[in-house]
C-alpha cells in the first residue's frame, strides 16, 4: 500500500499504521478513509494529499 502525503505540512498518512489518534485502524487504505477526513496536523483536506510511490 502507498503512503500518502500532505503537501501543505508534510504529514504522512500510512495505510500500514492507520490513524490512532483519529480511531482509524491499522491496514485501512486512504481510499476508505472518511470524504471529510483531514489531515490532523494543518487540516488539508483529503483531496489535497497525493500518493508518495
Amino acid at each position: 500500500m502507498n503512503t500518502y502525503v500532505c503537501p501543505l505540512c508534510g504529514f504522512v498518512y500510512d495505510p500500514a499504521e492507520g490513524a490512532y489518534d483519529e480511531y482509524i485502524e491499522p491496514g485501512t487504505p486512504f481510499e476508505e478513509l472518511p470524504d471529510q477526513w483531514c489531515c490532523p496536523v494543518c487540516g488539508a483536506s483529503k483531496e489535497e494529499f497525493f500518493a508518495d510511490e
